[in-house]
C-alpha cells in the first residue's frame, strides 16, 4: 500500500513564518546593540594607536604640541599634516567606525566624517589628497602664546583630565566653559564649538584620548567637567558642582548620565 506524502499546510507555513519574524524582532535590537558596542571598542582601539603617535611626536618635539592653525590659518601646523610622518592609514585610522558617512550625505550628525580638502591651503605642497576623518584635536592643547593654552605636555597638571584627541565633527575644537550644549544635536547654525564634540556617537558617550595618553569613554554631560584649557572652570554652570538642573539640559540629552 502506497502512503501519500504529507506536506505542510498553508496555515502551518504561516505559523512558521510568524515564529521566525517574532524571533527576528526579538534578536534585532540585541544585534544592533552588539554592533554599536563593537564599533565603540574599535574606536577606542584607534585612539590607543593615536596615543603612540602623539607620544612619538611630543617626544620628538621636546614635549611641545603643534601650534595648530594660527598665523594666517596656517594649515601646515594642523595635526593632519604634522602627524603624517607618524602614520600611514589615512582614511582608516582617522575614521571612527561609527562615523564613516561623508558629511555631504544626509543622516545623523554623529555618524558624519569630515573632509579636509588640501586644495584651499596655499602653504601646503601636497594638494592632491583629501583627508577624511571623524576625530579632532583639542585646540587648547596647542603651543600658542596665550596663557590658557597647554603648550607643553610635560607641564600639564592632572593630564588624565585634559582632552587631547577625540570623537569630533571637525579636525579640531576649542570649547569654553561659558557655553552650553546645542539645543538640537548637530545644530551648527550658531557655530558653537560644543556642537562639534557633544554628539551621541556611542549611545550617550564619546571616546577620548587624554594628555597622559590614556583612553576611555566620556559621558556627554561629563564634557563640561574636563580641563580643556588652563583657565577652564570645571565647576561651571553645566556641571553638578555648578548647580545644573536636569531640566537645564536640552531634551535630547536629559536621559544621559549626570556628572
Amino acid at each position: 500500500m502506497i502512503r501519500a506524502k504529507r506536506a505542510f499546510t498553508l496555515i502551518e507555513l504561516l505559523v512558521v513564518v510568524a515564529i521566525i519574524a517574532l524571533l527576528m524582532s526579538i534578536l534585532m535590537p540585541s544585534l544592533q546593540r552588539v554592533r554599536k558596542q563593537a564599533r565603540a571598542v574599535a574606536c577606542l582601539s584607534n585612539l590607543k594607536q593615536w596615543s603612540y603617535i602623539w607620544h612619538m611626536y611630543t617626544e620628538d618635539s621636546n614635549g611641545k604640541f603643534n601650534t595648530g592653525a594660527t598665523a594666517g590659518s596656517d594649515a601646515a601646523n594642523d595635526w593632519p599634516v604634522i602627524l603624517m610622518p607618524y602614520y600611514q592609514d589615512r582614511g582608516k585610522l582617522t575614521v571612527c567606525p561609527a562615523a564613516t558617512r561623508p558629511m555631504v550625505l544626509p543622516g545623523p550628525f554623529a555618524t558624519r566624517a569630515w573632509s579636509w580638502d588640501r586644495q584651499g591651503w596655499a602653504n601646503l605642497k601636497e594638494k592632491e589628497t583629501i583627508d577624511i576623518g571623524s576625530y579632532g584635536e583639542n585646540e587648547w592643547i596647542c603651543d600658542r602664546p596665550a596663557a590658557q593654552y597647554w603648550k607643553d605636555r610635560n607641564t600639564i597638571k592632572d593630564p588624565a583630565n585634559v582632552p587631547l584627541f577625540f570623537d569630533c565633527a571637525y579636525v579640531d575644537a576649542y570649547p569654553n566653559a561659558n557655553s552650553g550644549p546645542p539645543a538640537i544635536e548637530g545644530d551648527t547654525s550658531g557655530l558653537i564649538e560644543w556642537t562639534l564634540v557633544c554628539m551621541n556617537r556611542h549611545s550617550g558617550y564619546v571616546n577620548y584620548l587624554f594628555a597622559d595618553m590614556s583612553t576611555r569613554k566620556v559621558g556627554l554631560k561629563e564634557l563640561w567637567t574636563l580641563k580643556w584649557n588652563r583657565t577652564f572652570d570645571t565647576s561651571n554652570a553645566w556641571t553638578t558642582a555648578g548647580g545644573v538642573r536636569p531640566e537645564d539640559w536640552p531634551a535630547w540629552m536629559r536621559s544621559f548620565k549626570d556628572y
